[in-house]
């Protein structure tokens, strides 16, 4: 099982999922050229994908996704209301609606060695979803847009060795920040992002159940850095108990460019 960042932020996600088997990307939220030039650098042809798992209709998880559907014919995963909305967004040009394929959450799918589980997310779209992945006797997961956490996305997340999660802003910057009030209210609501502070808090609780890889993502742009983000959740771990660990490994996805790739 292995994972890479292709892009990760507020501008554009983008995330290879693979085994030796079976190889996905989790969202195209950047161009075709960048996502091929992402693939491309961890010896990935795109003409291998087997599918690509949309969490959500923002532009910020599709924009790339008509042009690369439409150049190699990938099939398309997400819930019904995702794939709705998605067919009707001009912006993205004509899809073939055969590429379209409805999920559910909570009902697995399976592609050759691997098993994607969708699970739903607090987020401020049709049906969202996130997902974890089993193949080859390990378990990763993508987990981005979650205005909160509770018991049943801890649930869905433990055992992941590998994770990218969101550590989308920092609360202080952002409530002095320029954006508008009612911007504010929705990052910070419970269908907005999650912090950096409850990233780690989230991490916390999953550290214990395996975790050896941890990507942080989709960072805020204008309310957050990399440094800070990094700095916070490691803060959160130690008032815990749970760094330093020589088993545990945690970076920050960049926006511009891919991350390493892990496997397990």
């Amino acid at each position: 099982m292995e994972l890479c960042s292709i892009a990760s932020g507020s501008s554009g996600n983008c995330v290879y999922v693979g085994t030796d088997k079976t190889k996905i990307l989790v969202d195209a939220g950047i161009s075709k050229k960048r996502i091929v030039k992402g693939l491309e650098s961890i010896d990935v042809e795109p003409q291998e994908l087997k599918g690509i798992f949309i969490t959500h209709e923002h532009s910020d998880h599709v924009s790339g996704l008509g042009v690369l559907s439409r150049k190699y014919h990938i099939p398309i995963y997400g819930t019904r209301e995702t794939l709705e909305y998605i067919q009707d967004m001009k912006n993205l040009g004509e899809i073939d609606i055969k590429l379209f394929h409805p999920i559910l959450p909570d009902e697995p799918i399976y592609i050759e060695d691997l098993k994607i589980n969708p699970f739903s997310i607090p987020h401020d779209a049709s049906n969202p979803v996130c997902y974890t992945f089993e193949g080859e006797g390990h378990k990763a997961g993508v987990a981005t847009d979650l205005g909160t956490y509770d018991d049943y996305i801890i649930s869905r997340l433990e055992g992941c060795e590998i994770l990218l999660l969101e550590a989308n802003h920092d609360i202080n910057m952002l409530q002095v920040g320029s954006y508008p009030y009612m911007l504010k209210r929705r990052i910070l609501g419970d269908k907005g992002h999650l912090s950096n502070d409850n990233s780690g808090r989230l991490l916390c609780d999953l550290v214990q159940s395996g975790l050896k890889y941890i990507f942080l993502g989709h960072l805020s742009k204008e309310n957050n850095y990399p440094e800070l983000a990094y700095e916070t959740v490691r803060y959160e771990l130690e008032q815990n108990g749970l760094l330093p660990s020589e088993n545990l490994n945690i970076w920050v996805a960049k926006r511009d460019e891919p991350s390493r790739l892990v496997s397990v």
